[in-house]
């Protein structure tokens, strides 16, 4: 095996995108940490950057495993899995691949509310079984224009999601750690997430993933939005404290939710599959040819860049 300057570290590059890295540079696939710690060291003292997608950890440990490694570009606008600080201690570069993606994380959040509310699956699922057909009315369901709507984390994607609620004539309520640049009537919270869920009908979490974020929509927030509450979450699985959201599905204390990200997915607690009231995604948010292509291109971007010594486009740390 010969020296590498590009580990690709996980197993669900495309074709398409394990060969947009190799037109970087030469690359060695090793997708666990153990097939990691296995390389021969000679190999492992070539790695100079690592490719990385999805959201197995990336620590100081597995960075120790390559003495030159210089950058690691994460495929994705989440970075969560890679210890940043660590890496920042030990000199490497960290990128991810923001923009590209948020129209489609925004289209989902707006597609799981409009499911949600207007019973879409059920609906489907009438007309396939000839409950409909029978002359069974499907029961009324619930209006989403018009009802006011809480961003938790206003970001590019948060901002994304709050554009395309005003144009459902949503009052737009929002969560950040500083006011932003908004049109006239939105209305800025602070970082109070409470004071959000208790303003408004909808929330909807999207802020980014970490420890900094860990159960960022807590038990006392869920409480807050009350019996016609409903819970998007397109974030992160951690951002929210599960326990306390089952607990309020269960018990009718909020209306309900859609998710696509959750606790120890893919295995998703069985609590929230046996829920009526919650419509599941298998996180797919960002999960179309166009965005993925992009992804990939952005982070390819970043490697050539950096081997060409040119600034990083778009640099975490």
């Amino acid at each position: 095996m010969t020296q590498a300057a590009i580990l690709v570290s996980a197993p669900s590059f495309t074709d398409d995108e394990r060969a947009r890295i190799e037109e970087v540079g030469v690359t060695v696939y090793a997708v666990t940490p153990e097939e990691r710690a296995a390389l021969p060291e000679e190999v492992r003292a070539g790695v100079r950057a690592i490719a990385n997608k999805g959201h197995k950890p990336i620590d100081g440990a597995q960075m120790d495993l390559f003495p030159n490694l210089e950058i690691i570009a994460q495929f994705g606008v989440g970075y969560d899995a890679i210890d940043v600080a660590a890496a920042s201690a030990r000199g490497i570069r960290v990128t991810n691949t923001p923009d590209v993606l948020n129209e489609d994380v925004a289209d989902l959040a707006l597609a799981m509310m409009l499911a949600w509310s207007r019973e879409i699956l059920r609906g489907d699922g009438w007309v396939r079984d000839g409950t409909w057909g029978q002359g069974q009315e499907l029961p009324l369901n619930r209006k989403m224009s018009g009802a006011p709507v809480g961003i938790a984390g206003m970001g590019r994607i948060g901002r994304a999601i709050a554009d395309r609620c005003a144009g459902f004539g949503m009052p737009v309520h929002y969560t950040s750690r500083s006011a932003k640049d908004t049109p006239e009537g939105w209305t800025y919270h602070g970082e109070d997430v409470v004071a959000l869920a208790e303003a408004v009908e909808w929330l909807v979490v999207a802020v980014v993933g970490g420890a900094h974020t860990q159960g960022y929509l807590s038990r006392e927030a869920i409480q807050a939005l009350g019996p016609r509450g409903v819970v998007i979450n397109i974030a992160r699985g951690t951002c929210i404290d599960e326990e306390a959201l089952i607990e309020a599905l269960e018990a009718g204390e909020i209306a309900g939710a859609g998710l696509d990200v959750f606790y120890n997915e893919p295995h998703v607690n069985p609590r929230l599959i046996a829920l009526p009231n919650v419509l599941l995604q298998p996180h797919q948010a960002s999960s179309t040819v166009e965005t993925r292509r992009d992804m990939s291109i952005a982070q390819c971007a970043n490697l050539a860049a950096y081997f060409a010594g040119l600034p990083l486009p778009t640099p975490v740390n």
